[in-house]
């Protein structure tokens, strides 16, 4: 088999864990072998471990990855001048575009972070619990400035992201409407949804 040819824009490392993303979501980490990623990328399994540590090494990368994205956005919105509706609308339409377009990592990164290692595993599942508390508090000063009805505002952010993790089903549908308005379909919404 062939080497792994890496572009202008992604080294090896890139294109096995880019690789790595779409086998995951197709089989699931447990499911998916080496071997698996090895045929998917056109090298010989051994070759792999030239450019990575593991299988438990590219799921901690994949999510790490979507993260660390999360997160830089989330702090943006939160130094926002905006009121809360505009920066939940940030976030929202932030959510739903990575869904969208960064699929393969952000549906890995939300399904299949319960087989990280340790100590990864604990650290992202805080992670995981804080983002949602971020948002939850976005959502609570809106309700305190009486831009938002009076919700709860945890079980708004369970709404919310369910919603967005549901784009799984856009993505496997044959007739669907386009990215441009789904993404004003759900913002529509949800953000009305919110606003008192």
């Amino acid at each position: 088999m062939a080497r792994i040819k890496a572009d202008n824009d992604l080294s090896r490392k890139e294109i096995i864990t880019q690789a790595a993303a779409a086998l995951f979501q197709e089989k699931g980490f447990k499911a998916a072998s080496m071997r698996d990623l090895a045929d998917k990328v056109g090298v010989e399994a051994a070759s792999l471990y030239n450019h990575i540590k593991s299988k438990a090494e590219l799921l901690h990368n994949i999510c790490v990855n979507v993260a660390n994205n999360f997160w830089n956005h989330i702090h943006a919105v939160e130094n926002h001048q905006g009121n809360a509706i505009e920066k939940i609308e940030m976030l929202l339409r932030f959510h739903i575009r990575e869904m969208v377009s960064n699929y393969q990592e952000v549906y890995v990164s939300d399904r299949e972070w319960k087989h990280l290692t340790e100590p990864y595993l604990s650290n992202f599942h805080t992670q995981r619990r804080e983002y949602r508390k971020k948002i939850a508090a976005l959502i609570e000063a809106g309700i305190k400035s009486g831009e938002i009805r009076p919700i709860d505002a945890p079980t708004a952010v369970l709404i919310m992201l369910h919603a967005v993790s549901g784009i799984d089903s856009w993505h496997r549908s044959k007739q669907k409407i386009s990215a441009e308005a789904l993404e004003e379909n759900m913002v529509t919404i949800m953000i009305n949804g919110l606003r008192k």
